[in-house]
């Protein structure tokens, strides 16, 4: 059976990123930055109250795999921590969520670049397969992130675990970026370089896997083989072939 499409995860897969959100100068900055906004919070304090709300978070959505909402964390951190109650002066600081999220990541993030052959072989696939982002991320980071590296124009759909509160190996990701497309689950495959969230998810609707062993990810799990294994990413269109031929 021909391949029509192929869905990517982004982190790992095709972006060779590394953050520190540790990194004790993104708190630093941040809480710096807040004194101009009224707000006034010890970074120590910061740091620990950011991440307090993404277990809330957690905790709250009764997900077997939640996924937390960045933006949303820095909303409510700055609801609780407004010296204000409601009016002009709480939207002021609410509209400030979406940029601190941005600068939280821009701080953290310590490398952003493609995998050697990535946008070779996007190129190579776009004009015969249909591509599409089903990532665990976060909107606000992921989107912009394929833009700094020239890759967003590759794909027409997207799904972000962010947006929907839940995390792969949820199957309800996987059913939507097939529904996106319009495509059946033998007619796609799923690239991805975690033996969990991306090999084991994507095989129970019976998605072609191919597992990238980059430099993230889980490499093994017990039970779970993918389709096909690649260690460069120009091999993905070996990989392709392979499933055309074997059917």
């Amino acid at each position: 059976m021909r391949i029509k499409g192929i869905i990517f995860d982004v982190n790992g897969t095709l972006i060779d990123i590394r953050t520190d959100e540790q990194y004790s100068k993104i708190y630093r900055f941040i809480s710096r930055f807040l004194t101009f906004h009224g707000v006034n919070v010890h970074y120590e304090a910061l740091k620990e109250e950011y991440f307090q709300i993404i277990r809330e978070q957690r905790r709250a959505s009764g997900e077997e795999h939640p996924e937390y909402d960045a933006q949303e964390v820095w909303r409510e951190f700055l609801r609780r921590r407004a010296s204000c109650d409601g009016g002009p002066c709480l939207s002021r600081l609410e509209d400030l969520s979406g940029f601190l999220t941005e600068l939280f990541r821009g701080i953290s993030r310590r490398r952003l670049e493609l995998y050697p052959g990535v946008r070779e072989t996007l190129e190579s696939l776009r004009s015969s397969r249909r591509l599409a982002i089903l990532s665990d991320a976060q909107k606000a980071w992921a989107l912009p992130e394929l833009r700094t590296v020239g890759i967003d124009g590759y794909f027409e759909q997207f799904v972000i675990s962010g947006d929907h509160g839940f995390r792969k190996p949820d199957r309800r990701l996987f059913e939507m970026a097939l529904s996106r497309l319009g495509l059946a689950p033998q007619e796609t495959i799923y690239v991805g370089n975690d033996m969990y969230r991306d090999v084991f998810g994507p095989k129970r609707l019976g998605i072609k896997t191919v597992f990238f062993s980059s430099n993230q990810g889980r490499k093994h799990m017990d039970g779970v083989e993918p389709d096909y294994v690649i260690h460069h990413f120009h091999e993905l269109g070996q990989a392709v072939d392979f499933f055309e031929r074997a059917h």
